[in-house]
């Protein structure tokens, strides 16, 4: 079973909380540009797989990308489930669904039931919140980096409290 889910990062990023000395208010930096890209990530934590590209916008062709890429990382002679929101993207008629995948959308207004969202938050916290990027391309960088330090760690993916979650166990 495979998780998915998008992400944006960009110029205008959310301001993340950090350890600091009592007593102190450290600052962070806010940018007001409007720069932005996004992340289509999908996990499958009982392997401890990840399948992501980055992509200027977030649309059906965009979407389509991913599933393929996911496609590529499924096992060979597997077939995967894919959990995702009901985002208008993941149901649209233009969307190309690989003969190896199956969408299974989630209930709507429920982020809380597609743990992808435990690793936009990771990744925020360790690699992409309270900095300021320099252009567009910073922000791909940023992205690249973050998502392939990700998946370098295979045992974070299944450690970020969603292999028993995700199993049932």
């Amino acid at each position: 079973m495979w998780w998915a889910d998008e992400a944006r990062v960009g110029q205008q990023t959310k301001l993340t909380r950090r350890w600091a000395k009592r007593g102190t208010r450290p600052s962070a930096p806010k940018d007001q540009r409007r720069s932005s890209a996004w992340i289509f990530g999908a996990i499958c934590p009982a392997e401890g797989k990840a399948a992501g590209i980055v992509m200027p916008r977030c649309n059906s062709e965009a979407m389509s990308m991913h599933l393929e890429e996911i496609a590529f990382h499924v096992a060979p002679g597997a077939h995967a489930v894919l959990l995702l929101d009901q985002a208008g993207w993941h149901g649209s008629a233009e969307l190309v669904i690989p003969p190896n995948i199956t969408l299974m959308p989630l209930p709507p207004r429920c982020p809380e039931l597609n743990p992808v969202e435990n690793v936009w938050q990771f990744m925020r916290d360790n690699w992409l919140s309270n900095r300021i990027f320099k252009s567009y391309d910073d922000i791909v960088d940023h992205c690249c980096y973050a998502w392939n330090k990700l998946v370098d760690q295979p045992w974070r993916i299944m450690s970020l409290g969603l292999r028993q979650w995700a199993h049932g166990s």
